[in-house]
């Protein structure tokens, strides 16, 4: 009977273990980058239109906290008589 594999039958195989884990290590990370932005945009017909509103809004409730924060106004102010 014959050896099926070349490891068992007592050959030597040198493999350059660094190159391949470092482009292993940079195709995992592209496609875990490529998960992460399809999960973002799952069921979203135009995602990058999502993400400009949420931009927007970010930028006008920064916008509104300068504004409160420049006039000097906490809130509402209570007296008591």
């Amino acid at each position: 009977m014959g050896m099926c594999l070349p490891c068992l039958s007592g050959e030597a195989v040198d493999y350059d273990d660094g190159e391949t884990e470092a482009s292993r290590r940079a195709q995992q990370a592209a496609a875990a980058e490529k998960r992460m932005r399809e999960n973002e945009s799952r069921g979203l017909k135009d995602p990058e239109g999502v993400k400009r509103k949420l931009q927007k809004r970010d930028e006008l409730e920064k916008r509104e906290r300068e504004t409160i924060g420049n006039s000097g106004e906490t809130g509402l102010r209570w007296t008591v008589d």
